[in-house]
């Protein structure tokens, strides 16, 4: 079907239909070979509660974004390449069913879909779509993943002390690292992830004494690998047989009155 919609007219019609609807603060989505498969509107757990997001499934990146006026308006326009996605079944609960997890190496979310033959489709369709892109790229299978945010109301209380309760005066915290609702007292370091932000970012201590130690080990792996290196360079001596040392050795060997440079002798009878 990709092969057969790519370069159509109609599908650079419904790219172009889902450009206008994002308008001037999404991203050109028009390029030789993208094939628009198909589009639904998801429910995505969100930060402070779920929400409805319209997805649009292509056969290289998947787009979503919030919903203003269904099939005329979309803003806040997400783009998550295909090759960086891996996707996990979730287990319903009592306020979503038919849920499941959409997992990057920046960004991991859940989303749920109206019903269970829906949620089928959408992940036999993102399945498929990230096996071929693979199997065109050679790219293995993505193993690092960024974790899902807990949603703010899933706690009450900091989910590393426990002891602080959050209210309207405290507020709730989330670990990039983890992903954890946190106070403020249990996260107050940063540290540098560049495969989530070239910024610092907010983890729990918990989470921050763990980065430290991989940080510690990485450094250690790296004196060790280093150290044969240096020993090798500390460790070397000139050779006796130095060209410079021959060369001198070589001029103490010529009569102390020869004259090389003088005015009578030409250069030509060097060489001759």
């Amino acid at each position: 079907m990709v092969d057969h919609l790519a370069n159509t007219e109609i599908n650079s019609q419904r790219i172009a239909a889902v450009e206008n609807c994002f308008g001037a603060s999404g991203q050109p989505l028009a390029l030789p070979g993208r094939v628009l498969l198909g589009e639904g509107i998801l429910t995505k757990e969100c930060r402070k509660k779920p929400k409805p997001r319209i997805f649009f499934l292509f056969n290289d990146i998947l787009v979503y974004g919030s919903i203003v006026i269904n099939k005329r308006k979309y803003n806040s326009q997400h783009i998550i390449p295909l090759e960086d996605v891996t996707l996990e079944t979730l287990p319903d609960t009592l306020q979503m069913k038919n849920r499941w997890m959409i997992k990057t190496s920046k960004k991991s979310f859940v989303v749920s879909a109206a019903s269970l033959t829906e949620r089928k489709e959408w992940i036999s369709h993102l399945e498929e779509c990230i096996r071929h892109l693979l199997m065109k790229t050679g790219r293995q299978p993505s193993t690092e993943h960024a974790a899902p945010w807990i949603p703010d109301k899933a706690t009450d209380i900091c989910m590393r002390c426990t002891q602080t309760k959050f209210s309207t005066l405290t507020r709730r915290h989330h670990c990039r690292k983890c992903g954890f609702v946190v106070c403020a007292d249990c996260s107050r370091q940063r540290f540098l992830m560049p495969r989530l932000s070239p910024k610092p970012l907010r983890v729990c201590n918990l989470c921050y004494r763990q980065l430290l130690a991989e940080k510690k080990k990485e450094a250690e792996a790296d004196r060790r690998q280093a150290e044969p290196i240096c020993a090798a360079i500390q460790g070397y001596e000139p050779s006796s047989d130095d060209s410079d040392k021959s060369d001198d050795d070589k001029a103490e060997q010529w009569p102390a009155d020869t004259e090389f440079y003088t005015s009578q002798v030409s250069w030509s009878s060097f060489h001759s």
